[in-house]
């Protein structure tokens, strides 16, 4: 009994990543309102009372959909950010991984979190409510990234107002890149931006990352 328990376990548990793994690229491309139970239902061949069976109602199953993308988000941009030292290298280095993370595409859409963020910003209810919890997440994680920064002596700037900059940077070459199917120069030009504004900000003797070669 306990055997074939588990084995139900398991394979509830691989249907529950195929349909968030479905629906986060479906999300990103069409956005939540996107998300049916009968859609996934039908792209993955699965049932529609197994699907229900995990999520309940539509609601609950944006909200799984968006926890499944922030867990992506952390493993392809914070994660790697982290592993660089405290100190202007990690400001860079949140702003290289941020930027290569929508151009490769890791969300078919673009980023995840600006689709999402546009179509529910004016909204009410839980699923904006955890967007916008996400979103403090990741603001306040850049500027606690600059606060270290400033706190080694290598950066003279104000922390919000620096994070709102860089943010801004981010959203803006993710939107043209998809309008204009582009995937390069709109994001050397980001780049530029960015190492230009983190220039301007950076105090005297500050060793920049990309003249160490880590630009692109």
């Amino acid at each position: 009994m306990e055997t074939r328990v588990d084995g139900r376990l398991v394979r509830g548990d691989q249907t529950r990543r195929a349909v968030l793994g479905k629906a986060v690229e479906i999300a990103s491309v069409d956005g939540l309102e996107g998300l049916s139970i009968g859609r996934l239902a039908k792209e993955l061949e699965i049932s529609k009372s197994g699907l229900f069976a995990h999520f309940g109602s539509k609601e609950e199953l944006q909200l799984a959909t968006v926890r499944a993308a922030r867990r992506i988000y952390v493993t392809a941009v914070v994660e790697p950010a982290l592993a660089t030292a405290p100190g202007f290298s990690r400001v860079w280095a949140l702003s290289e991984c941020w930027l290569d993370y929508s151009q490769r595409r890791v969300f078919p859409g673009g980023c995840f979190f600006a689709k999402a963020s546009h179509e529910y910003g004016a909204r009410r209810g839980p699923v904006r409510d955890y967007l916008a919890e996400v979103n403090r997440e990741w603001v306040q994680l850049v500027e606690q990234t600059i606060g270290e920064a400033i706190s080694l002596g290598e950066l003279e700037a104000d922390p919000a107002q620096l994070a709102f900059e860089l943010n801004a940077y981010y959203d803006s070459a993710n939107l043209a890149s998809l309008l204009h199917d582009d995937d390069g120069a709109i994001y050397a030009q980001a780049r530029h931006s960015i190492r230009a504004r983190l220039e301007s900000a950076a105090t005297a003797g500050t060793a920049l990352p990309w003249r160490s070669g880590r630009s692109r």
